[in-house]
């Protein structure tokens, strides 16, 4: 006769002898051997707006930084303002970004703008009208913005809800500009730069909680305590608690650090310490610092990470920073700002950065208008041209 315990159609709780087997299991867990296993996999932090926010710009220095150097960055370069090809100085829209509502300026508006952008990867702006001016700009949350999708898969609505209110912006109407980062998966929504550095991101805080814990236990492990009586024989119940007690709130935290141990009764303690690998969590925390400034594109020099220079000085450093991170993203949104500007006011309006006026540029500028002097074959409407000046007079 075959075992039964192989039959395949049997449920384990149906096999002849399964209560018995588990019976002798239960009383060999009883006698004092017991297995436990924890969950060993990596605990990540949300890809959520909020849990990037919570986690990166609210805990995280280096991603705090960041965010902060690009959008204080971007929003202080003065704006220039074109009608065709003419610039003009004076314009409605040069006076909305200027003052976009009552309670943001121009640079808090921007500044805002571009955190929503590198924290989200979206960035929505509601233009307020009185007749047919427009008369305010707001920037809406990401994450109360909700795409509305229509039977053909492309944005029908815009959904914003706060609490149990909530309006919908109708697509192409002029009263919405939904602003994104490339997402190579979604056809709507953008993707935030943090969220390609979160494992660096939750490495960096763990590596800081870690810290932290082992300050408050004196900077190193708990030992151990030995109980061997000449006698032989185990602690009681309560000399066991009364222990664990007064090592707790004897010895324990960083006021009591370097305390003696008073031991009785056979006790010995056997420390136990940290290998100088194991105790090398700063360098830890500059690797993940340091790929959370290449996620956003900021040289590790500028926000004060050591190691991994690759750049000659401050300078060259600030100089790739405008060049290669600040720039793009401020040519992308202004461009999205003069189609919106110029479909919404019926006008051809192009915004550009007055780049003469960014110090960081100041020696790639001077570079260029040396060149364009020595152009003799260029006009001087053409020279005005190419430094980004109005062609006419």
């Amino acid at each position: 006769m075959k075992n039964p315990f192989r039959l395949p159609w049997l449920r384990p709780g149906d096999r002849p002898g399964y209560a018995e087997a588990q019976a002798k299991t239960e009383a060999k867990a009883a006698t004092g051997f017991i297995a436990l296993s924890k969950d060993a996999r990596a605990h990540w932090t949300g890809r959520t707006y909020a849990g990037l926010s919570r986690e990166g710009f609210m805990k995280n220095p280096a991603a705090h930084r960041a965010v902060r150097l690009i959008s204080e960055a971007a929003a202080s370069v003065p704006l220039l303002l074109y009608e065709g090809i003419r610039e003009t100085s004076e314009h409605p829209v040069l006076a909305l970004l200027a003052r976009p509502n009552a309670r943001m300026g121009g640079v808090d508006f921007l500044e805002t703008l571009y955190g929503h952008l590198l924290l989200s990867g979206n960035a929505y702006v509601e233009a307020l009208r009185v007749g047919e001016a427009v008369r305010e700009l707001h920037l809406l949350r990401p994450d109360r913005m909700r795409i509305l999708e229509g039977r053909d898969g492309w944005p029908e609505a815009y959904e914003y809800r706060v609490g149990t209110l909530s309006r919908r912006h109708a697509v192409g109407a002029g009263g919405l500009l939904h602003l994104r980062l490339f997402h190579p998966l979604d056809d709507h929504l953008g993707f935030p730069p943090l969220e390609a550095a979160q494992m660096a991101l939750d490495l960096s805080n763990a590596a800081a909680t870690w810290n932290k814990a082992l300050l408050d236990n004196s900077a190193r492990p708990s030992g151990a305590l030995v109980y061997q009586p000449k006698e032989g024989g185990n602690l009681s119940a309560d000399q066991y608690e009364r222990l664990k007690t007064e090592l707790d709130e004897g010895y324990s935290g960083p006021m009591r650090a370097g305390r003696p141990l008073l031991l009785e009764g056979g006790l010995d303690w056997k420390a136990m310490g940290l290998s100088p690998k194991d105790m090398d969590f700063v360098e830890a925390k500059n690797g993940a610092a340091r790929d959370i400034a290449l996620a956003f594109g900021v040289p590790p020099m500028l926000l004060g990470i050591p190691g991994d220079n690759t750049y000659a000085n401050y300078q060259e450093a600030n100089r790739a920073f405008y060049r290669l991170t600040v720039l793009p993203m401020l040519f992308r949104t202004l461009s999205a700002l003069s189609g919106w500007f110029s479909e919404s006011l019926g006008e051809t309006l192009r915004l550009a950065p007055d780049l003469d006026q960014v110090a960081g540029l100041s020696a790639e500028r001077a570079e260029v208008w040396a060149r364009l002097k020595d152009a003799d074959f260029l006009s001087n409407a053409e020279k005005r041209q190419a430094v980004g000046y109005s062609v006419e007079e």
